[in-house]
């Protein structure tokens, strides 16, 4: 960017999760300075804040969990029953889902809506709306009726399904972490350290 031409010791970047733009330099005033001659060389106006957390959410036992929607309005009514397990993965892993439904108990041409359910849940956790990642979601059972049920009711049955297992599934809250190596002359490792401890890092080395 123009901004980085002109001082490469800024850097610039996007936080998707939390659709910030991030403006990174070598401490406050560095970047109030940036700031400033952001404002008056382009012309904008530039607001600072500290950047929010790209926290996640995760579940931490096995669960089972379903979701019935049904409604009756009036000729056609709605309806998709979903059954769904959730399992806990290891750090990283994202998210997996598996059919395993047998016999027709919901039509294949639904699953890939309760799919899509499941994914548009997945975006709001159920502790602090956080995404959801690190989970294995299985649809292996559910119902269905030949006139009611529709693409749409078996997408929130699966979303509603989804909600319920995260409820039951003990759910936590995941923090960004990041691999810090500092090299400096001995005697302010101590000053390093306990800086390093007040921000709840660990030392291992």
């Amino acid at each position: 960017s123009r901004l980085t031409e002109q001082d490469p010791t800024i850097r610039v970047s996007r936080e998707a999760d939390t659709n910030e733009t991030i403006l990174s330099g070598m401490g406050e005033t560095h970047i109030e300075v940036a700031a400033e001659d952001m404002s008056r060389k382009f012309g904008v106006e530039v607001h600072l804040k500290t950047p929010e957390v790209p926290y996640k959410e995760t579940i931490t036992v096995p669960v089972k969990a379903e979701y019935k929607h049904k409604k009756q309005t009036g000729g056609h009514g709605q309806f998709g029953h979903v059954k769904l397990s959730l399992e806990p993965l290891h750090r990283g892993s994202g998210h997996e889902f598996v059919n395993k439904v047998v016999g027709g108990a919901i039509p294949r041409n639904y699953i890939p809506s309760v799919e899509k359910g499941v994914n548009e849940a997945r975006g709001e956790g159920v502790l602090a709306r956080y995404p959801v990642v690190d989970i294995k979601t299985t649809v292996y059972d559910g119902s269905f009726h030949p006139v009611d049920s529709s693409d749409i009711c078996f997408k929130i049955a699966g979303a509603g399904a989804l909600k319920n297992g995260l409820a039951e599934g003990q759910p936590i809250l995941l923090e960004p972490i990041m691999n810090v190596k500092i090299k400096v002359p001995e005697d302010f490792t101590g000053d390093i350290i306990g800086d390093l401890n007040s921000k709840r890092a660990k030392v291992q080395g």
